[in-house]
């Protein structure tokens, strides 16, 4: 599908009720309502989980863009962008009511943790002691297991300051939650900037050595939710090699050469390209579910290392992370059996995945960039989206 840690700085759910309310499609609406600046986030009631935990809705604007984002799993519900004559429409792949995001298995627009991607056998060794993860994806563990962050309702405090408009989402994930040692205590914020980029910012500290690895899982169609596939858009990667894996998925330990394969997207090329051709990698993945090594390697500061496009609307996404790696999913999986809110049905292809990371079952893989994170340290990871029409 999926900070020196070392991104480490040292020193440093089960069902809902039927009470869900829909999210109004936002699709080719006038800009003017869209582009007001520096408002405080507004909140909403947005359904009701079946041990009665309120879930909220917040819509936040800046720059030009605007966000709903959901209590439940820091979801990213709706993403407003404008194409090249000005008209908004919501970019990302989702969900109308609460009961489908619990349902759902497709991780839409969530944040994921502990540990994003897949860990092998849900199995890892640290300080000499084993850990059992829980199993959710065949034998290996995805996504931090069956009831992950994305499953977990945070606590969302909105700010406006000089930074731009956003949410502070906060959760504390208890010592063995879902097999992973330690108490970790997480922060996570989303902010729409005066230039209408949004950036995340990841932190997290723990009191017993454990491994993290958070990023956000939404869905791009830059032509806008349920408007068909992605394989048009035109990806440029900074990525000379990638992570290939076996049949479960999990990276084999080689960093194979991009050059000369369907690969490479060094050079802007669409999507669908080479999404047929028959690479053993391909075949495995139906399509693309690769990690990328990013040429930067892993930052201090947010560098720019992928532009996505859509040529039709004129819409672009630029993105740069501290992150070592990108996992570009092509959204091998949707299968016409989901419907968006559009009241259109996801089919393969229908959006894609650019979840910044370290790379896949680290904890396993001792030549890959380090996941530990300490007592005393501080995990921090940032990728900032910035968006574009021409």
């Amino acid at each position: 599908m999926e900070t020196s840690r070392r991104t480490v700085l040292t020193a440093a759910a089960a069902g809902v009720t039927a009470a869900t309310v829909s999210a109004a499609p936002a699709t080719a609406t006038a800009g003017p309502a869209h582009a007001a600046a520096g408002r405080r986030p507004t909140k909403e009631f947005f359904g009701k989980l079946a041990d009665g935990t309120k879930v909220h809705r917040w819509t936040l604007a800046n720059g030009g863009t605007r966000m709903r984002v959901l209590s439940y799993g820091g979801i990213v519900q709706t993403l407003e962008l404008p194409d090249r004559q000005g008209r908004f429409t919501n970019v990302s792949l989702g969900y109308d009511t609460l009961e489908r995001y619990v349902a759902g298995t497709t991780f839409f627009g969530a944040l994921i943790g502990r540990y994003g991607n897949r860990i092998a056998r849900g199995r890892f060794t640290l300080d000499g002691r084993t850990h059992q993860l829980s199993v959710n994806d065949g034998e290996n563990s995805l996504h931090g297991g069956a009831v992950g962050f994305d499953r977990r309702v945070w606590d969302v405090e909105p700010f406006t300051g000089p930074t731009g408009v956003g949410l502070v989402l906060r959760r504390v994930s208890a010592d063995g939650e879902m097999g992973y040692p330690g108490t970790l205590r997480v922060k996570v914020t989303y902010t729409l900037t005066a230039r209408g980029d949004w950036r995340i910012d990841y932190a997290a500290t723990t009191d017993r050595a454990t491994v993290v690895n958070l990023t956000n899982h939404t869905y791009y169609n830059l032509a806008g939710e349920g408007s068909g596939d992605v394989h048009g858009h035109e990806l440029t990667l900074k990525a000379a090699r990638f992570t290939p894996t076996d049949a479960g998925l999990i990276p084999t330990g080689a960093l194979a050469r991009v050059a000369g394969t369907p690969f490479d997207f060094r050079r802007a090329k669409t999507v669908g390209a080479d999404i047929r051709v028959a690479h053993p990698q391909l075949v495995t993945a139906k399509g693309y579910d690769h990690n990328w090594v990013l040429d930067k390697g892993l930052t201090g500061r947010p560098e720019h290392f992928a532009t996505l496009r859509d040529p039709e609307s004129g819409r672009t996404m630029r993105i740069a992370t501290t992150e070592p790696g990108v996992q570009f999913y092509s959204g091998n999986f949707l299968d016409g059996t989901l419907t968006g809110p559009s009241g259109r049905t996801y089919r393969q292809g229908d959006g894609l995945c650019l979840e910044t990371q370290h790379f896949p079952d680290s904890p396993n893989q001792p030549s890959f960039p380090s996941t530990v994170l300490r007592p005393g340290d501080t995990y921090r990871s940032s990728t900032v989206h910035s968006f574009s029409a021409r």
